[in-house]
Parts: C-alpha cells; structure tokens; sequence
C-alpha cells in the first residue's frame, strides 16, 4: 500500500479493480492510503444494469458524482434519474441503491466516509460471481 503522506496519480481506468458481473469497481485511495477516514472508487455499469441491490451503511454516508451516462438511484423509497455531472449524498442509516436504465454505459465517483468498504469488496466479488446479475 502506498503511505498516507504519498501523492497518488493513476491514469484512466487504473487502480484496484473488482469484477461484478456487468459492473465493475475501481478503487483509487483507500485504507491505509487515507487513515481509513475514506474511500474513493469509480463504479461502471454496462447498459441496462442493475447495481448492488437495495441496502443501507449504518455509520457510513455515500456519496456520488455521475462521471458518464445517467444513473438512477434508490434514496429511500424514491428513485432519482441522474445525468453526468449530478451530486447524491446518501445520509448513514439511508436505504439506497443505483443502477443504469439507459442504453448506454454510465459511471459515478463514489466517497465513502468514513472508509473501509474496501475490505468488503472480496466477498462482495464473491457475491457477484455465485448470484449474476442482468
């Protein structure tokens, strides 16, 4: 792992990638790169995707920057249609989910604080694999 106190500069596409069937993860920074205060992934969905299912971080809020396409997302009972460029925050203990309606490829930034999601993301993957999604 990179320290803390070290720049990180990765390219297009670069970092820890996690396969998810039609969506894949990339985290940029995390753990022990930020004191576990924060992760910073990317989260690609193909056309018509679902995302991870409807669920809720009881001490962690998410946050969401569309970066391509429209996402919607599941804040509570009520879906949102976001366009590139739309900020979501999803508050702790907040049911939430996303997925890509559209017939194109969609992306968002995602922060989550405080972090640690990452230490998730193999069983997550596992998940994945043992349940594909469409």
């Amino acid at each position: 792992m990179i320290p803390e106190q070290t720049a990180i500069v990765l390219g297009p596409g670069e970092g820890r990638r996690y396969p998810l069937g039609r969506m894949t993860s990339i985290f940029k920074s995390d753990g022990e790169e930020t004191s576990g205060r924060y992760s910073i992934s990317e989260w690609w969905l193909e056309p018509y995707t679902r995302g991870p299912g409807k669920h809720v971080h009881s001490d962690n809020e998410d946050i969401f920057y569309v970066i391509e396409g429209r996402v919607a997302f599941l804040v509570g009972d009520q879906w949102i249609d976001a366009a590139k460029g739309s900020f979501v925050r999803v508050p702790a203990g907040v049911i939430h989910d996303f997925e890509n309606q559209s017939p194109d490829r969609a992306g968002v930034l995602n922060i989550y604080i405080p972090g640690g999601f990452e230490d998730d993301m193999p069983g997550i993957v596992d998940w994945f694999q043992k349940n594909p999604v469409d």
